[in-house]
């Protein structure tokens, strides 16, 4: 059975989970900040969207980053190492692309994760 979050938008969920499977995005909640403060916000949401389905930031395999400027992304990595960690076997295969996003938002990011134990 496919668990499913809802989120604050009509027509998809914030997260999804089947068996040992986690799919998750987020944006920043607040649009009004720099990519900097935009990542930390998104990637917080992430990781509170990874443990409301049993996973965490350590069991990401894939996580794609969208980003409205790429000429932000050194300033966007440097928040997602941190938040990441030093630990290589931690770190996800990850591609970044810069795309068209809506409104003020910077940045968008989408994670497939491995979760411990299914709901």
């Amino acid at each position: 059975m496919i668990e499913r979050k809802p989120g604050i938008y009509q027509g998809r969920n914030k997260s999804s989970a089947y068996k040992d499977l986690v799919w998750t995005v987020a944006t920043s909640s607040d649009t009004s900040v720099d990519i900097e403060q935009q990542t930390e916000l998104t990637l917080a949401t992430i990781e509170q969207n990874l443990l409301e389905l049993g996973s965490n930031k350590q069991q990401i395999v894939s996580a794609q980053v969208y980003i409205a400027n790429m000429a932000d992304k050194n300033k966007m990595d440097k928040v997602w190492q941190h938040w990441i960690g030093d630990n290589p076997e931690h770190w996800p295969q990850r591609a970044c692309l810069g795309v068209d996003l809506e409104g003020d938002v910077l940045i968008e990011v989408t994670v497939t994760a491995i979760r411990n134990q299914p709901h």
